[in-house]
């Protein structure tokens, strides 16, 4: 769990919870996890985990730790962990994360980029090698 302090900041009791039927219209910005079952028309920005129920709506960038989506996103994802997206989720837009699941059935229409991978470089050849014939 992420701490600052004796604050745990992805604990049960930090849950930030927008319910369905409820509309956020501007930018929601929080350290500890967060439950989108309603509307946000607006940028999100979570130091923890963010999830977006069947019925929660995203119009705008969401910035986050990690992902698990099941309904919608129209914007940018970054999202440092891992995404998930669930069966009934629906994504238009751009996502960068390093790790991504997706379940049969999941929408995405975009791009995306892994920023976990690191490139190989040419082995180092011992001087006896190069001048090996076979």
């Amino acid at each position: 769990m992420k701490k600052k302090g004796n604050v745990q900041y992805d604990s049960p009791e930090r849950l930030n919870i927008i319910v369905n039927g409820s509309k956020v219209i501007g930018d929601l910005i929080t350290d500890s996890n967060l439950r989108i079952d309603g509307e946000v028309l607006g940028n999100v920005s979570s130091a923890s985990k963010v999830v977006i129920g069947q019925t929660g709506v995203v119009k705008g960038n969401l910035t986050c730790a990690e992902g698990d989506i099941e309904g919608s996103v129209e914007g940018t994802l970054i999202i440092d962990g891992l995404l998930t997206l669930r069966a009934k989720s629906n994504i238009e837009g751009e996502i960068t994360t390093s790790k991504f699941k997706v379940e049969e059935g999941a929408q995405f229409s975009g791009s995306c980029k892994m920023n976990n991978f690191t490139t190989v470089s040419e082995p180092v050849l011992d001087k006896s090698e190069e001048d090996l014939v076979y």
